[in-house]
C-alpha cells in the first residue's frame, strides 16, 4: 500500500485521532481480519501466509496484553486470561494445522470487539 494514497492517509488521520476506545475497536478488527485470512491461507495450505497472518494478528494480541491497566480491578484480569488463551490457541492452530481454532479465536474476539463497540459509541456521544 502507497503510505501518501489517500486511503493511507485517511486511516492514519483515523487512528491518530480516535478515542481510546475506538482505537480498542481498531485493534479487534485487525486481529480479526488477520485471523480470517491465516486461516483461509491455512485451508489451501499456505502456510507461510497464514503463518505471517497469524503472526499479525499475535502482535495485536500483544499490544492489548500491555494496554491493560491492572489497576482496575477485575476486568483487565479476566482479558488479561482471555488474550493469553488466544495466544495459545494460536499457537496450537499453527502446530497442528487447525484453522477452526483460528476461526474460534476470532469469535471470541469478535464478540469482545461488541461491546468495546458499545463502550465506544457512547464516548463519541459523549463527546459530540
Amino acid at each position: 500500500m502507497n503510505p501518501y494514497s489517500s486511503t493511507g492517509a485517511y486511516t492514519e488521520a483515523a487512528v491518530l485521532t480516535a478515542p481510546p476506545c475506538r482505537l480498542v475497536v481498531m485493534l479487534y478488527d485487525g486481529a480479526i481480519r488477520f485471523l480470517a485470512q491465516s486461516g483461509a491461507a491455512m485451508r489451501i495450505g499456505d502456510r507461510e501466509r497464514s503463518r505471517d497472518r497469524m503472526r499479525r494478528a499475535e502482535a495485536i494480541l500483544d499490544e492489548l496484553l500491555l494496554t491493560l491497566d491492572m489497576r482496575y480491578g477485575e476486568i483487565p484480569i479476566r482479558l488479561r486470561s482471555i488474550y493469553l488463551f488466544c495466544k495459545r490457541e494460536l499457537h496450537d492452530a499453527n502446530v497442528n494445522g487447525e484453522p477452526e481454532r483460528l476461526d474460534g479465536v476470532g469469535r471470541l474476539l469478535a464478540e469482545l470487539r461488541e461491546s468495546w463497540e458499545v463502550l465506544a459509541s457512547r464516548d463519541e456521544r459523549k463527546i459530540a
